[in-house]
């Protein structure tokens, strides 16, 4: 089995998402993509515009389409509530620790990949022990066009103890990735591949604030089934 967990605060799950997601189950002969919307991002303190249970039935609605496209609720947020009003649980999901409970509860021999957008990956050295991802989960990083990611755009995104140390031919193409080779302070060796050029350009800061000042607007961007969901339950109002 080949397995991508795509984590991200799916605020709102988008057509984007479903892009990279498509991109990267074909080029890489992907059994399952994991959808995983987290539950407390260490890297947004202000939280999420919707509730985590709003994340989760949008994702649900926007995948269910795809037989390949799963919900992950790994990185669910833990509730010590002892009473009404109480709030959950604040503790960070740390993409680490995730990808080493998943791995842990896959069947052996699975091989796991990290699946992340070009802007996740240029934040990826602020990321907790960002240098044992690539050995824990083969990255694949998506690029939007003009957001092309050379070899030495690589190079400054990686944490410091990773290096670049081998790239496949340049005039590879789309849908084909483009494979690098990563190698950490005490030689170990990972896979990276870049999906370059995908033709995805969607802000999903730019959606809410789109639905918030439009509420009849229908946003070209949003799965038809996620728009509707919004609508009913009134969300970035």
């Amino acid at each position: 089995m080949r397995i991508a967990f795509f984590g991200g605060s799916f605020d709102p799950p988008h057509l984007g998402h479903l892009a990279v997601a498509r991109a990267a189950q074909q080029a890489l002969k992907l059994d399952r993509v994991l959808f995983a919307p987290v539950g407390f991002q260490p890297l947004k303190p202000a939280g999420h515009a919707a509730s985590f249970e709003d994340r989760v039935a949008m994702t649900r609605l926007a995948i269910r389409d795809n037989p390949a496209f799963e919900i992950s609720l790994i990185d669910a947020p833990n509730s010590n509530s002892t009473g009404p009003g109480d709030k959950p649980d604040r503790t960070p999901n740390y993409t680490v620790d995730t990808l080493t409970q998943l791995s842990q509860s896959l069947p052996p021999g699975t091989q796991l990949f990290l699946l992340l957008g070009a802007d996740a990956f240029r934040s990826l050295p602020r990321w907790h022990r960002a240098a044992d991802l690539p050995f824990l989960a083969t990255l694949i990083v998506a690029s939007r066009p003009g957001q092309s990611l050379a070899a030495a755009q690589l190079s400054t995104c990686l944490p410091r103890s990773v290096t670049l140390v081998r790239q496949s031919q340049p005039e590879v193409q789309p849908p084909q990735p483009i494979h690098h080779r990563l190698r950490n302070i005490v030689g170990t060796e990972a896979d990276l591949y870049l999906l370059p050029n995908l033709n995805y350009d969607i802000s999903a800061t730019a959606l809410r604030r789109e639905i918030h000042q439009h509420h009849g607007t229908q946003p070209k961007l949003l799965p038809p089934a996620v728009l509707e969901y919004i609508h009913q339950h009134r969300l970035y109002q």
